[in-house]
């Protein structure tokens, strides 16, 4: 491998004059933000992240307002960002934080919180602690497999244990955090999934990818198989005072603990569902199905819309069931497609 420290003083005079130093988590650095940031880009994209962090951080600017607020409130912040899992997780840790007393600052008790694994962990030590750590992203994963020319899938348990020993390799002692997030903005902007900017990157000159033109095939994809799909029907209930029904789902799964439609098998369940709960039914419409898609699977759930006659507002609203205005979904954490769906409803 080449020399650790040419491999260093490369990229961090890349980053020197092209380096990103104005991310909103930057001004000021500190272990909240950092931490919250990194959560935030898991399988995310900065441009994304910005407007979500932004709000998050006027809302629950450290990690003792985070701790004390609702977890409704805090995914509410979440919804649209996706893997909801992420934002319970980071509540549940920021409890623990507060009552451990403060920021953990080693890769064992950093790990040990809900939500952070081995390189979010190096991430927050490096950049708020300057203590050296490595990392392994999805962008540091990509440029270190195309400089080493590591074929085979990254997520492979000898592959992944190959590119966290390189990583280390190349991990200084000094400007730690400059050189961790110099490597981040490498795969961000100049070592990108598809046509990478080469003959502007630092250390082209090294890179066996290049070298060997296989930049087009590394990383090595993930061996691909059939996304399964799974079907569904979601009940849009509106009672005589234009409200919808709405249900908090279970704390874990997909969408976990936010507000969603009652969801059933088929439009015949969701029929029976209403008779059984003595909802009058007035009119029934049902709309195209849609497809949204998960990491794992694809959702076919098709919209029905049921109108129920029931003045005396007979409902079974408790903490897991209520009605809502569709101009008061705003207050509430819904999942994304949820969010389209009902809106598409309220402008018609």
């Amino acid at each position: 491998m080449l020399n650790a420290e040419i491999f260093q003083t490369q990229v961090l005079a890349w980053f020197d004059q092209h380096g990103r130093k104005d991310l909103p988590w930057q001004q000021p650095i500190t272990p909240y933000r950092v931490w919250v940031s990194e959560v935030m880009l898991q399988q995310t994209q900065v441009t994304t992240v910005i407007p979500y962090f932004n709000r998050f951080m006027q809302s629950f600017p450290d990690v003792e307002s985070l701790s004390n607020a609702p977890l409704d409130e805090v995914l509410q912040h979440w919804a649209g960002l996706g893997y909801y899992a992420r934002g319970r997780n980071l509540h549940k840790a920021a409890g623990l934080i507060v009552a451990q007393g403060g920021f953990p600052q080693t890769i064992d008790t950093l790990t040990a919180l809900p939500g952070i694994g081995l390189s979010t962990a190096g991430a927050i030590l490096s950049i708020a602690f300057q203590h050296s750590a490595p990392i392994l992203d999805g962008n540091v994963r990509r440029v270190l497999a195309r400089f080493c020319g590591i074929d085979g899938w990254t997520g492979d348990t000898k592959i992944n244990q190959k590119l966290w020993e390189i990583s280390a390799f190349y991990t200084p002692i000094e400007r730690v955090a400059d050189y961790t997030q110099a490597m981040m903005d490498l795969g961000a902007t100049l070592c990108t999934r598809s046509k990478p900017l080469c003959l502007a990157c630092p250390i082209a000159e090294f890179c066996v990818a290049k070298r060997e033109g296989k930049t087009a095939i590394l990383p090595t994809p993930k061996p691909s198989k059939k996304t399964p799909v799974k079907t569904c029907v979601f009940l849009l209930l509106q009672n005589n005072q234009q409200q919808i029904l709405l249900e908090k789902r279970p704390p874990l799964g997909i969408w976990g603990g936010l507000w969603s439609l009652p969801e059933f098998s088929d439009v015949a369940e969701a029929r029976v569902w209403c008779v059984e709960n003595n909802f009058q039914l007035s009119k029934e419409q049902t709309f195209p199905t849609q497809r949204h898609t998960f990491s794992h699977y694809h959702l076919d759930f098709t919209p029905l819309l049921i109108q129920c006659e029931n003045p005396e507002n007979r409902v079974m609203e408790s903490a897991s069931k209520v009605w809502y205005k569709l101009n008061e979904l705003n207050t509430l954490a819904l999942p994304a497609p949820i969010t389209r769906l009902l809106q598409d409803l309220h402008n018609e």
